[in-house]
């Protein structure tokens, strides 16, 4: 059985989530299926040592013994794109995930394939998503996100690059906005252009973003104000770095957002609790907020979080969180194998793998 090999636009579609959930529904089809990611991206240090997630949720989820490196052959980290660029290495690398993943068919009915978080990340080594679909021979669903027209030409571009490979397109997380604009007019034309659209899911808040308790401990801050409810979700996140006046019509222009600013920057903090789109306030640099933002941040029910770390290295850290979605555990994994049970032809690309 041919693999199906799950790629996406860019970062932050719900990628794995929807990778493991096909996995997991083609074993509710009695299918022995393993999974296999080519490519670790998702690194703790820049030699190389993988933070990556994914194979780990993957194994706890379906079951699978084998070992992350048998699952994950290649740590795409600094320091091997560095060796890689020094000397040529695409055809050694190339064999070496052919020869995982022969191993890895060998004992499965059916190997799920995750490709990176962008289609172009291996190009160095000649193993973009597109090489591995080639080298694999993988039917390939891209799953791409859709808030107005102008992202069909992403999808358009990337379909593109998956010739005789393309099993179809999964958009994903769709406000209910959208949802009659994409099934009326999206689908249609790229069917037209042979582009089998496979589902159009709708987003669903508990996939969409983190809880503000979840970014505080993804942080590692402390709640100053515990009474609050830490239950909001945060979808994206402002940098207070204006002045009160610019930053008060600039908050209440956000739904579901965190602040970030410095703990010494009252004037912003105050104006980011008459906004009623902020969930959190992260202050950063290791700064306490004065008694009073902490009781106008109580009476208003706004959670503070405190980061020892500076607003550069905070933001980047939430743009990271954010970017990879909500916590990845087994119950979001489930809710996606409810939505594409519910929302996709999975029985389709399952058929159509053999």
């Amino acid at each position: 059985m041919k693999p199906i090999f799950v790629t996406s636009t860019g970062e932050g579609t719900g990628k794995t989530a929807i990778a493991i959930a096909v996995a997991k529904l083609a074993q509710e089809n009695d299918l022995d299926v393993g999974y296999f990611k080519p490519k670790g991206t998702r690194l703790q240090s820049p030699v190389g040592k993988t933070r990556d997630e994914d194979p780990l949720l993957a194994k706890e989820i379906l079951g699978i013994d084998d070992d992350l490196s048998e699952l994950e052959p290649v740590v795409y980290s600094p320091a091997f794109v560095e060796e890689a660029i020094r000397g040529d290495r695409g055809a050694e690398v190339q064999q070496r995930v052919r020869e995982h993943f022969e191993a890895l068919a060998e004992r499965y009915d059916l190997v799920v394939v995750e490709g990176g978080g962008r289609l172009t990340t291996g190009g160095i080594v000649d193993l973009t998503d597109p090489d591995v679909a080639e080298l694999l021979d993988a039917r390939t669903v891209l799953v791409a996100g859709y808030s107005n027209p102008a992202d069909v030409d992403e999808v358009l571009a990337a379909a593109r690059q998956f010739d005789g490979h393309l099993a179809g397109v999964v958009f994903n997380a769709v406000a209910d906005g959208n949802f009659d604009s994409l099934n009326t007019d999206v689908v249609p034309f790229l069917e037209s252009r042979d582009i089998p659209v496979l589902g159009v899911v709708p987003r669903v808040q508990e996939l969409a973003g983190i809880t503000v308790g979840d970014l505080a401990d993804a942080l590692g801050a402390d709640v100053l104000n515990p009474e609050s409810d830490t239950d909001g979700f945060v979808e994206r996140f402002a940098v207070g770095a204006m002045g009160s006046d610019a930053a008060l019509r600039h908050f209440r222009r956000l739904r579901n957002a965190a602040m970030v600013t410095g703990g010494d920057r009252s004037e912003i903090q105050a104006a980011a609790l008459e906004a009623p789109g902020i969930e959190c306030i992260v202050l950063t640099g290791g700064l306490r907020p004065s008694g009073a933002i902490l009781g106008n941040a109580a009476q208003a029910g706004v959670p503070v979080l405190l980061v020892q770390s500076d607003t550069k290295v905070t933001v980047d850290r939430i743009e990271d969180i954010l970017s990879t979605g909500r916590t990845r555990d087994a119950a979001t994994v489930d809710r996606m194998v409810e939505l594409l049970s519910d929302h996709a032809d999975v029985e389709a690309l399952l058929a159509d793998s053999e």
